[in-house]
């Protein structure tokens, strides 16, 4: 089993960052988490979580008033929904952050 484990920082500053952790075989992810995580107040942060925790594949959407919303992935393998997570996390963490930051 090969495991997968870094983290990608997506600011000069620092301040923000991605945490990707998986383990595969023979080129089948069997589980993983990829996360969006942001520096508030001295402290990372998790923002949005795309992981295989329970059993499925699915998205932690986090609040900043600590509510979590979670979103099931409907993807046919875990390679499928590691790729999506990677690349939407790159694409929207600013998004991601900005709606964190919100007051609903």
């Amino acid at each position: 089993m090969q495991e997968i484990d870094y983290i990608i920082y997506l600011t000069a500053e620092s301040i923000d960052r991605l945490r990707v952790c998986a383990q595969k075989e023979k080129g089948i992810i069997l589980e993983f988490v990829v996360q969006y995580e942001a520096l508030i107040s001295e402290q990372w942060q998790p923002i949005v979580r795309y992981d295989t925790a329970h059993g499925f594949a699915h998205k932690d959407v986090m609040k900043a008033d600590g509510k979590t919303i979670k979103q099931p992935l409907f993807f046919e393998t875990y390679n499928l929904a590691f790729t999506f997570a990677t690349i939407d996390l790159k694409v929207n963490w600013k998004k991601y952050r900005e709606d964190f930051s919100r007051r609903d």
